[in-house]
């Protein structure tokens, strides 16, 4: 009985010592008996507390070809977004914003392509394994197949793209391209849209474009997990673009390219704007009271169906019909001259629906003496 007491305070003595070590070897980061135990120990969600855009440090680039060979990148200057503590990621691009550095080409890309007056933001979603980066804070860096919904120019679509997860430090991460990611202007319905900036520009553009990017993400503060909605976009309150009134330059520009906009509808064959005009419209406004002390030629065009008379009479009403539109919100009437030019001027041919669309049109033009 004794030798048994003696053998069951050995095991004792040496159960302890066992935990004496093992607690050493985990204070010095070496394996033992508590290391083991600790990694069954659940971790904290990488994405505690949520995460938001650092967007002074973040960047979404995009590149074009025009001409076959001449590559041309462009970005955005406004960005948003956030990783919530489920792990959605969601980031959101004011399309004013664009930044190709040459301010005219920005309006194309604008109003010609984006059509930002209807379509101001693009919104891309991804929603984030958590147990894929339970060991980034070990290797710093993990390469993941992200699938993400951009949501542009009024169409959603998913796509898997590879991305690299960078722990830049405890609060910060970086989530990059692995490679640049092709879109296709087919797929966003704006095919048409890259017709208008070859006929603005005078060039062939080929109808994809790549992306990359490179979004910063700071950890929120403690207890702030509440991510605020942000209010919608409005539109040009984002574009790169001087400050109060524009130059002459920087109005005959603008003017010409609304002229190749085409957002100007009207009910068939009446004067009557249709209600999809006034997003457009709107910008308008804004443009012709940036421009001030020059006179505002509005111009009306029509396809050829119809007599020659019924056509010039219709595109004298509805150049008036715009001009007292823009007179509604405050612009002087003596700065508008509205004129009609029937089916004389027509910029495509009137064999084609499509080409009859064209040449139903609103033209702005400033008026010069003599």
């Amino acid at each position: 009985m004794c030798k048994l007491t003696r053998s069951m305070e050995a095991a004792r003595k040496m159960a302890r010592a066992l935990v004496v070590v093992g607690g050493a070897l985990l204070m010095v980061g070496l394996p033992g008996p508590l290391a083991a135990q600790s990694s069954s120990i659940e971790q904290p969600s990488p994405f505690e507390r949520g995460w938001q855009l650092n967007a002074a440090a973040s960047a979404l680039r995009f590149q074009s070809v025009k001409n076959d060979t001449k590559v041309e990148s462009s970005s955005f200057a406004t960005l948003s977004g956030t990783i919530a503590e489920d792990g959605l990621a969601s980031i959101r691009i004011l399309l004013d914003s664009v930044d190709t550095t040459i301010d005219l080409r920005n309006v194309r890309m604008r109003f010609l392509f984006f059509e930002t007056f209807q379509y101001p933001e693009a919104i891309i979603t991804a929603r984030i394994d958590a147990t894929q980066l339970a060991d980034l804070a070990q290797v710093q860096r993990k390469s993941l197949a992200l699938t993400y919904e951009l949501d542009l120019h009024g169409i959603k679509k998913s796509f898997v793209a590879e991305a690299f997860v960078t722990l830049l430090a405890d609060d910060r991460v970086v989530i990059s391209s692995a490679a640049p990611i092709a879109v296709a202007a087919a797929d966003f319905n704006l095919t048409e849209g890259i017709g208008k900036l070859e006929e603005a520009a005078g060039v062939h553009i080929i109808p994809s474009a790549t992306v990359t990017f490179d979004f910063v993400f700071d950890r929120n503060d403690k207890g702030a997990t509440t991510i605020v909605p942000q209010e919608p976009a409005k539109p040009g309150a984002a574009a790169l673009e001087a400050a109060g009134d524009f130059d002459a330059e920087a109005c005959l520009g603008r003017f010409e390219i609304l002229s190749r906009s085409g957002n100007i509808y009207f009910r068939p064959g009446v004067a009557s704007l249709d209600d999809k005009s006034f997003a457009i419209l709107e910008s308008i406004v804004d443009i012709v009271n940036r421009c001030p002390g020059m006179k505002i030629e509005v111009a009306g065009h029509t396809d050829d169906i119809g007599s020659d008379a019924a056509n010039q009479r219709l595109s004298e009403a509805r150049a008036q019909a715009v001009a007292r539109y823009l007179a509604s919100k405050g612009i002087a009437a003596q700065r508008f001259q509205a004129v009609g030019y029937g089916e004389a001027k027509p910029v495509a041919s009137n064999d084609s629906s499509e080409g009859r669309s064209r040449n139903r049109r609103i033209e702005f033009s400033v008026v010069t003496d003599g």
